[in-house]
C-alpha cells in the first residue's frame, strides 16, 4: 500500500500559536508511520510557512527552521512547492492535509479557502463551517436561529464600547448582571476571556479582550456541570460519550487547560441516560446546523436539577494534545487516537472526492 502524503500545519499567527504546537506534536506522535509520510509545515507568527521535521523543535524554542514553503491556489497543483533563493527546488504531491491551526488565519476558514483554491483535500470543517464556528457571535445567531438552545449575551466593536462605555456597562448590567463573562468574538483556547464580578472589572477585561479582537462577547454566567462532547463524521455524524471538566480555577481558563493539571476530567460525564443522549442529540444538530465536517467538540453547560442544557460554544478544531478532551472522549467511546486520526484523514477524502463530481461550468442548452 502506496503511503500518503499527509500534510500536517500547525502555529500560526494567533494567540494559540503554542496551543497549537501542543495538538500537532501529539498527532504526530501516534500517526501511523507504515501509512502517512508526515510532512510538518509550521506557520510562525510572522506568518512564514516553513517544512521540515527541524520545524517544531525550533517553534517549542521560540526560533525559525526549515525549508520555506508555498501552496499554490491552482486546482491543478495540489503540490507543496520548496523555495531557495525565490526559486522552486522541490515539488511534493500532498494527500490531505491536516490543519491544527487554532484561532484566527488557520481555525477562521481563511486556511480552508486556500486549500479550497488548491484542491486540496483537508481535515474538518470548510469555509463556512469555521468562519461562523470561529465567530462566536456568528455561531449563537445560527444555533438561535436553528431552535438550539443558548446563554444570554450581548456584542459590541471595541469602538463602538469605547464610544459609549457608560451606555454599555449599564445595559450589561442590567440585562446580563454581575459577574458575567467578556471575550473575544474569534479566539479559542479561554485566550482573552475575563469573569468581571463589577462596573470596573469589566471596563478591564473589555480591554483584554480587545487586545485580541475587534468584536467583543459578554455572555451572562452559566451555572451547572461544564460538559463537553466530540462529534465525527459528515453528513452523518456521530457523537461521542460526554465528559465533565471540573476546573481547578475559578472557570477552565488557559492555564487550567493547558499549565495546571489539576482539573478535573470525568469520563464519561456523571449524567442520567435522558441528559447524555440529549447532550449527544444537541451535539449532533449543531454540528450540522453550522455546517460542520469531520470533526468538532461541542461545550455544554448542563443543569442536572433542571435537565436544562445550554451550548456554550463549538471548536471546528478542537484541542488534540495529551490532555484534549477531544480524543479522550473518542477514545472512551472505544475508538483509539491512532484510529481516529485515520477516521478523520479518510471523511476529508470521502468529501473531496464527492466535491470533485460537482459541475463547476455552466452550458446552456
Amino acid at each position: 500500500m502506496q503511503k500518503k502524503n499527509i500534510m500536517l500545519i500547525f502555529g500560526g499567527r494567533s494567540g494559540e500559536h503554542e496551543v497549537s504546537l501542543k495538538s500537532a506534536a501529539a498527532v504526530m506522535a501516534v500517526m501511523d508511520r507504515a501509512k502517512y509520510n508526515i510532512i510538518p509545515v509550521g506557520i510562525s507568527p510572522g506568518g512564514e510557512w516553513l517544512a521540515g521535521e527541524e520545524v517544531m523543535p525550533a517553534f517549542q524554542r521560540g526560533e525559525q527552521a526549515g525549508s520555506r514553503v508555498i501552496l499554490l491556489p491552482e486546482i491543478s497543483s495540489g503540490e507543496l512547492l520548496y523555495l531557495e533563493n525565490e526559486q522552486i527546488t522541490k515539488r511534493v504531491k500532498i494527500t490531505a492535509v491536516f490543519p491544527l491551526l487554532h484561532g484566527p488565519f488557520g481555525e477562521d476558514g481563511t486556511i480552508q479557502g486556500l486549500l479550497e483554491l488548491s484542491g486540496l483535500p483537508y481535515v474538518g470543517a470548510g469555509v463556512l463551517g469555521s468562519a461562523v464556528g470561529m465567530d462566536k457571535v456568528m455561531m449563537k445567531m445560527l444555533l438561535q436561529n436553528s431552535g438550539l438552545p443558548v446563554g444570554k449575551y450581548l456584542f459590541f466593536t471595541s469602538a463602538e464600547f469605547d464610544d459609549s462605555p457608560d451606555y454599555w456597562a449599564q445595559k450589561i448590567a442590567a440585562e446580563l448582571e454581575f459577574p458575567c463573562f467578556v471575550k473575544p468574538a474569534n479566539l479559542g483556547s479561554s485566550v482573552g476571556i475575563t469573569k468581571a464580578k463589577d462596573r470596573e472589572e469589566l471596563l478591564l477585561a473589555v480591554q483584554e479582550a480587545a487586545r485580541y479582537d475587534l468584536k467583543i462577547l459578554v455572555e451572562k454566567t452559566l451555572y451547572g456541570k461544564e460538559i463537553e462532547c466530540s462529534v465525527l463524521g459528515n453528513y452523518h455524524p456521530r457523537a461521542s460519550v460526554p465528559g465533565e471538566i471540573v476546573p481547578c480555577n475559578d472557570f477552565y481558563d488557559y492555564r487550567a487547560k493547558y499549565i495546571d493539571e489539576r482539573s478535573e476530567l470525568i469520563i464519561p460525564a456523571p449524567l442520567s441516560l435522558a441528559l447524555t443522549e440529549k447532550v449527544k442529540s444537541l451535539a449532533m444538530k449543531a454540528f450540522c446546523a453550522l455546517e460542520c465536517f469531520g470533526m468538532a467538540r461541542l461545550d455544554f453547560f448542563v443543569n442536572p436539577t433542571t435537565e436544562e442544557v445550554i451550548i456554550n460554544e463549538i471548536n471546528t478544531i478542537p484541542g488534540f494534545t495529551s490532555i484534549s478532551m477531544y480524543p479522550k472522549l473518542w477514545e472512551a467511546s472505544g475508538l483509539n487516537y491512532s484510529d481516529l486520526i485515520d477516521e478523520l484523514i479518510n471523511l476529508a477524502l470521502k468529501r473531496q472526492i464527492a466535491r470533485a463530481k460537482l459541475v463547476t461550468s455552466y452550458d446552456e442548452k
